[in-house]
Protein backbone atom coordinates (compact mmCIF):
# COMPACT_ATOMS: atom_id res chain seq x y z
CA UNK A 1 0.00 0.00 0.00
CA UNK A 2 1.33 3.40 -0.92
CA UNK A 3 1.39 6.36 0.62
CA UNK A 4 -2.01 8.33 -0.92
CA UNK A 5 -1.50 11.28 2.06
CA UNK A 6 -0.47 14.95 0.12
CA UNK A 7 0.24 18.20 1.71
CA UNK A 8 -1.57 21.48 0.05
CA UNK A 9 0.59 24.75 1.91
CA UNK A 10 0.83 22.55 5.03
CA UNK A 11 -2.67 21.05 5.48
CA UNK A 12 -2.10 17.43 5.10
CA UNK A 13 -4.61 15.26 3.29
CA UNK A 14 -5.47 12.22 3.60
CA UNK A 15 -5.70 10.98 0.48
CA UNK A 16 -5.74 13.70 -2.93
CA UNK A 17 -9.57 13.56 -3.40
CA UNK A 18 -11.50 16.69 -2.40
CA UNK A 19 -15.45 16.28 -3.06
CA UNK A 20 -15.51 19.45 -5.30
CA UNK A 21 -17.89 22.15 -4.32
CA UNK A 22 -21.25 22.63 -5.22
CA UNK A 23 -21.52 18.59 -5.92
CA UNK A 24 -21.40 17.36 -2.25
CA UNK A 25 -23.13 19.51 -0.26
CA UNK A 26 -21.93 19.92 3.10
CA UNK A 27 -21.75 16.10 2.91
CA UNK A 28 -24.63 14.73 5.06
CA UNK A 29 -26.05 12.88 1.87
CA UNK A 30 -23.25 11.10 1.21
CA UNK A 31 -22.46 10.74 4.86
CA UNK A 32 -25.41 7.81 4.78
CA UNK A 33 -23.56 5.47 2.16
CA UNK A 34 -19.52 5.73 3.58
CA UNK A 35 -17.62 7.77 6.06
CA UNK A 36 -16.48 11.07 4.94
CA UNK A 37 -13.06 10.15 6.66
CA UNK A 38 -12.80 7.99 3.17
CA UNK A 39 -12.03 11.64 1.32
CA UNK A 40 -9.12 13.83 1.75
CA UNK A 41 -11.68 16.40 2.15
CA UNK A 42 -14.91 18.40 1.08
CA UNK A 43 -15.13 21.30 -0.52
CA UNK A 44 -18.43 22.67 0.58
CA UNK A 45 -21.26 24.11 -1.23
CA UNK A 46 -20.18 28.05 -2.30
CA UNK A 47 -21.48 29.52 0.23
CA UNK A 48 -22.65 33.66 0.34
CA UNK A 49 -22.43 36.13 2.68
CA UNK A 50 -26.53 36.21 2.61
CA UNK A 51 -28.86 33.47 2.00
CA UNK A 52 -29.82 32.82 -2.19
CA UNK A 53 -32.11 30.81 -3.26
CA UNK A 54 -30.30 30.36 -6.48
CA UNK A 55 -31.20 30.41 -10.21
CA UNK A 56 -35.19 29.56 -11.05
CA UNK A 57 -35.29 25.88 -12.58
CA UNK A 58 -34.90 24.12 -14.97
CA UNK A 59 -31.40 24.75 -13.75
CA UNK A 60 -29.73 21.18 -14.35
CA UNK A 61 -30.00 18.97 -17.86
CA UNK A 62 -27.52 16.03 -19.19
CA UNK A 63 -25.39 16.71 -21.94
CA UNK A 64 -23.30 14.13 -23.77
CA UNK A 65 -20.98 12.83 -21.44
CA UNK A 66 -21.57 15.63 -18.91
CA UNK A 67 -24.10 17.89 -17.41
CA UNK A 68 -25.10 21.30 -17.37
CA UNK A 69 -25.92 23.56 -14.42
CA UNK A 70 -27.02 26.67 -13.43
CA UNK A 71 -27.69 26.41 -9.90
CA UNK A 72 -27.11 29.76 -8.72
CA UNK A 73 -25.13 29.46 -5.95
CA UNK A 74 -27.94 28.18 -3.66
CA UNK A 75 -26.80 28.48 -0.26
CA UNK A 76 -28.29 29.36 3.55
CA UNK A 77 -25.30 31.84 4.19
CA UNK A 78 -22.04 32.24 5.84
CA UNK A 79 -23.71 32.05 9.30
CA UNK A 80 -25.63 29.65 9.10
CA UNK A 81 -22.79 27.30 7.82
CA UNK A 82 -20.48 28.45 10.45
CA UNK A 83 -23.35 27.38 13.42
CA UNK A 84 -25.01 25.01 11.72
CA UNK A 85 -22.94 23.02 8.89
CA UNK A 86 -19.26 23.22 10.54
CA UNK A 87 -19.84 22.22 13.77
CA UNK A 88 -21.22 18.87 12.04
CA UNK A 89 -18.03 18.61 9.27
CA UNK A 90 -15.41 19.07 11.90
CA UNK A 91 -16.55 15.46 13.05
CA UNK A 92 -16.22 14.01 9.71
CA UNK A 93 -12.06 13.64 10.23
CA UNK A 94 -11.42 14.94 6.92
CA UNK A 95 -10.51 18.56 5.97
CA UNK A 96 -12.83 21.01 5.10
CA UNK A 97 -13.04 23.54 2.71
CA UNK A 98 -15.11 26.68 2.63
CA UNK A 99 -15.71 27.69 -1.07
CA UNK A 100 -16.62 31.61 -0.52
CA UNK A 101 -18.39 33.80 -3.70
CA UNK A 102 -19.68 37.30 -3.57
CA UNK A 103 -20.91 39.84 -5.79
CA UNK A 104 -18.26 42.95 -4.36
CA UNK A 105 -14.23 42.14 -3.12
CA UNK A 106 -16.31 43.68 0.11
CA UNK A 107 -18.33 40.63 0.38
CA UNK A 108 -15.64 38.00 -0.21
CA UNK A 109 -13.45 40.22 2.27
CA UNK A 110 -16.17 40.11 5.16
CA UNK A 111 -16.43 36.25 4.44
CA UNK A 112 -12.75 35.29 4.50
CA UNK A 113 -12.54 37.57 7.78
CA UNK A 114 -15.88 35.68 9.36
CA UNK A 115 -14.28 31.87 8.51
CA UNK A 116 -10.66 32.59 9.02
CA UNK A 117 -11.78 32.72 13.26
CA UNK A 118 -13.52 29.15 12.46
CA UNK A 119 -12.48 25.64 12.16
CA UNK A 120 -11.92 25.31 8.39
CA UNK A 121 -8.96 24.04 7.07
CA UNK A 122 -8.85 26.56 3.97
CA UNK A 123 -10.79 28.79 1.99
CA UNK A 124 -11.66 28.77 -1.63
CA UNK A 125 -12.01 31.70 -3.15
CA UNK A 126 -15.07 31.26 -5.78
CA UNK A 127 -14.40 34.19 -8.62
CA UNK A 128 -15.19 31.59 -11.67
CA UNK A 129 -19.16 30.92 -11.19
CA UNK A 130 -20.56 31.05 -14.58
CA UNK A 131 -24.11 31.21 -13.48
CA UNK A 132 -24.72 34.42 -11.36
CA UNK A 133 -25.92 37.92 -12.66
CA UNK A 134 -23.14 39.86 -10.64
CA UNK A 135 -19.65 38.94 -8.79
CA UNK A 136 -18.61 35.47 -9.54
CA UNK A 137 -16.61 34.80 -12.83
CA UNK A 138 -16.57 39.04 -13.53
CA UNK A 139 -14.00 38.99 -10.80
CA UNK A 140 -11.90 35.71 -11.98
CA UNK A 141 -11.02 36.83 -16.32
CA UNK A 142 -8.60 39.28 -16.09
CA UNK A 143 -4.90 39.46 -14.52
CA UNK A 144 -5.93 42.84 -13.34
CA UNK A 145 -9.05 41.38 -11.22
CA UNK A 146 -7.60 38.41 -10.19
CA UNK A 147 -4.68 40.20 -8.94
CA UNK A 148 -6.92 42.98 -7.38
CA UNK A 149 -8.99 40.57 -5.81
CA UNK A 150 -7.01 38.35 -4.59
CA UNK A 151 -4.65 40.85 -2.69
CA UNK A 152 -7.31 42.20 -1.46
CA UNK A 153 -8.80 38.88 0.53
CA UNK A 154 -5.37 37.66 1.60
CA UNK A 155 -5.28 40.86 4.01
CA UNK A 156 -8.62 39.45 5.71
CA UNK A 157 -7.72 35.78 5.43
CA UNK A 158 -5.34 33.74 7.87
CA UNK A 159 -6.18 30.58 6.69
CA UNK A 160 -4.27 29.16 3.08
CA UNK A 161 -5.96 30.75 0.49
CA UNK A 162 -6.42 28.48 -2.40
CA UNK A 163 -8.07 30.75 -6.03
CA UNK A 164 -10.53 29.32 -8.09
CA UNK A 165 -10.05 29.66 -11.85
CA UNK A 166 -12.58 29.83 -14.74
CA UNK A 167 -11.56 28.22 -17.74
CA UNK A 168 -13.50 30.79 -19.97
CA UNK A 169 -10.60 32.75 -20.59
CA UNK A 170 -7.76 33.85 -23.16
CA UNK A 171 -4.72 32.81 -20.79
CA UNK A 172 -5.25 30.83 -17.62
CA UNK A 173 -1.53 30.47 -17.04
CA UNK A 174 -1.00 34.48 -16.76
CA UNK A 175 -4.32 35.16 -14.78
CA UNK A 176 -2.55 32.16 -12.42
CA UNK A 177 0.77 34.01 -12.23
CA UNK A 178 -1.77 37.20 -11.06
CA UNK A 179 -3.38 35.17 -8.61
CA UNK A 180 -0.02 33.70 -6.76
CA UNK A 181 1.80 37.40 -7.27
CA UNK A 182 -1.16 38.42 -4.86
CA UNK A 183 -0.98 36.32 -2.41
CA UNK A 184 -3.01 32.47 -3.44
CA UNK A 185 -1.63 29.84 -1.53
CA UNK A 186 -3.03 27.22 -4.14
CA UNK A 187 -4.78 27.40 -7.50
CA UNK A 188 -7.92 24.80 -7.97
CA UNK A 189 -8.97 24.78 -11.65
CA UNK A 190 -10.47 24.18 -13.49
CA UNK A 191 -14.38 25.72 -12.83
CA UNK A 192 -17.01 24.71 -15.72
CA UNK A 193 -17.03 25.56 -19.23
CA UNK A 194 -20.08 27.71 -20.10
CA UNK A 195 -22.33 25.74 -22.45
CA UNK A 196 -25.84 25.87 -23.97
CA UNK A 197 -28.16 23.11 -25.37
CA UNK A 198 -31.32 24.62 -27.55
CA UNK A 199 -34.71 22.40 -27.24
CA UNK A 200 -35.61 22.25 -30.80
CA UNK A 201 -39.43 22.18 -30.17
CA UNK A 202 -40.07 24.80 -28.21
CA UNK A 203 -36.61 26.80 -29.37
CA UNK A 204 -36.33 27.85 -25.78
CA UNK A 205 -32.63 26.82 -23.99
CA UNK A 206 -33.11 23.64 -21.97
CA UNK A 207 -31.88 25.48 -18.81
CA UNK A 208 -34.01 29.04 -17.17
CA UNK A 209 -30.73 30.82 -17.33
CA UNK A 210 -30.14 29.79 -21.05
CA UNK A 211 -26.79 29.37 -20.30
CA UNK A 212 -25.35 26.96 -17.58
CA UNK A 213 -21.70 25.38 -16.50
CA UNK A 214 -20.51 22.43 -18.43
CA UNK A 215 -18.92 19.79 -16.17
CA UNK A 216 -18.33 16.11 -16.28
CA UNK A 217 -16.02 13.72 -18.79
CA UNK A 218 -16.31 15.98 -21.79
CA UNK A 219 -14.07 18.68 -20.61
CA UNK A 220 -11.56 16.94 -18.94
CA UNK A 221 -9.43 16.84 -21.43
CA UNK A 222 -9.47 20.64 -21.58
CA UNK A 223 -8.86 20.39 -17.54
CA UNK A 224 -5.83 18.33 -18.15
CA UNK A 225 -4.26 20.75 -20.96
CA UNK A 226 -4.88 23.93 -18.79
CA UNK A 227 -3.55 22.46 -15.23
CA UNK A 228 -0.25 21.22 -17.58
CA UNK A 229 -0.30 25.18 -18.87
CA UNK A 230 -0.66 26.64 -15.15
CA UNK A 231 2.21 23.87 -13.67
CA UNK A 232 4.44 25.46 -15.89
CA UNK A 233 4.05 29.04 -14.79
CA UNK A 234 3.40 29.00 -10.91
CA UNK A 235 5.38 27.57 -7.87
CA UNK A 236 2.06 27.47 -5.53
CA UNK A 237 0.38 23.80 -5.62
CA UNK A 238 -2.68 22.79 -8.35
CA UNK A 239 -5.94 21.25 -7.24
CA UNK A 240 -6.66 19.98 -10.39
CA UNK A 241 -10.36 19.10 -11.72
CA UNK A 242 -12.69 18.74 -14.34
CA UNK A 243 -14.27 15.61 -15.86
CA UNK A 244 -12.50 13.03 -13.28
CA UNK A 245 -14.03 10.34 -13.06
CA UNK A 246 -12.25 7.02 -12.62
CA UNK A 247 -8.23 6.51 -11.68
CA UNK A 248 -7.05 6.64 -14.46
CA UNK A 249 -8.17 10.25 -14.69
CA UNK A 250 -7.05 10.90 -11.36
CA UNK A 251 -3.39 9.36 -12.23
CA UNK A 252 -3.46 11.22 -15.59
CA UNK A 253 -4.43 14.48 -13.93
CA UNK A 254 -1.72 14.52 -11.25
CA UNK A 255 0.80 13.43 -13.86
CA UNK A 256 -0.04 17.05 -15.92
CA UNK A 257 1.02 18.83 -12.55
CA UNK A 258 -1.61 18.58 -10.04
CA UNK A 259 -0.77 18.01 -6.22
CA UNK A 260 -4.35 17.24 -5.03
CA UNK A 261 -7.83 16.94 -7.17
CA UNK A 262 -11.48 17.35 -6.69
CA UNK A 263 -14.20 15.31 -7.89
CA UNK A 264 -17.91 16.26 -8.87
CA UNK A 265 -20.25 15.33 -11.61
CA UNK A 266 -19.20 11.52 -11.02
CA UNK A 267 -20.41 11.64 -7.48
CA UNK A 268 -24.25 11.60 -9.31
CA UNK A 269 -23.79 8.54 -11.24
CA UNK A 270 -21.38 6.45 -8.79
CA UNK A 271 -21.52 8.36 -4.86
CA UNK A 272 -18.80 5.42 -4.01
CA UNK A 273 -16.32 6.95 -7.30
CA UNK A 274 -14.43 8.53 -4.55
CA UNK A 275 -13.31 4.93 -2.78
CA UNK A 276 -12.94 3.14 -5.91
CA UNK A 277 -10.14 5.95 -7.82
CA UNK A 278 -8.44 5.33 -4.03
CA UNK A 279 -7.83 1.82 -4.42
CA UNK A 280 -7.15 2.03 -8.23
CA UNK A 281 -4.24 4.78 -7.75
CA UNK A 282 -3.43 2.77 -4.92
CA UNK A 283 -3.05 -0.43 -7.36
CA UNK A 284 -1.26 1.78 -9.75
CA UNK A 285 1.14 3.26 -7.51
CA UNK A 286 1.96 -0.62 -6.10
CA UNK A 287 2.14 -1.91 -9.30
CA UNK A 288 4.68 1.02 -10.35
CA UNK A 289 7.22 0.72 -7.20
CA UNK A 290 5.99 3.78 -6.35
CA UNK A 291 6.18 4.55 -2.27
CA UNK A 292 4.11 8.23 -2.42
CA UNK A 293 0.92 9.43 -4.40
CA UNK A 294 3.14 12.76 -4.42
CA UNK A 295 5.88 11.00 -6.65
CA UNK A 296 3.35 11.57 -9.62
CA UNK A 297 2.92 15.17 -9.70
CA UNK A 298 4.39 16.76 -12.88
CA UNK A 299 5.62 13.97 -14.33
CA UNK A 300 4.44 14.70 -17.63
CA UNK A 301 7.44 13.69 -20.74
CA UNK A 302 6.07 16.31 -23.15
CA UNK A 303 7.43 15.73 -26.70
Amino acid sequence: MADLSVKIDGVEFSNPLIAASGTFGFGKEYGEFYPLSKLGGISCKGITLKMRDGNPPPRIAETPSGILNAVGLQNPGVDVFINDDLPWLKQQNTRVIANIAGNTPEEYCEMAEKLSSTDVDMIEMNISCPNVKSGGVQFGTSCESVGSITSAVRKHCTKPLIVKLSPNVTDIAEIAKSAEANGADAISMINTLTGMRIDINTKRPIIRNNTGGMSGPAVFPVAVRMVWQVSNAVKIPIIGMGGISTWQDAVEMMIAGASALQIGTVFFSDPYAPIKIADGINEYLDKNGMKSVTELTGTIKPW
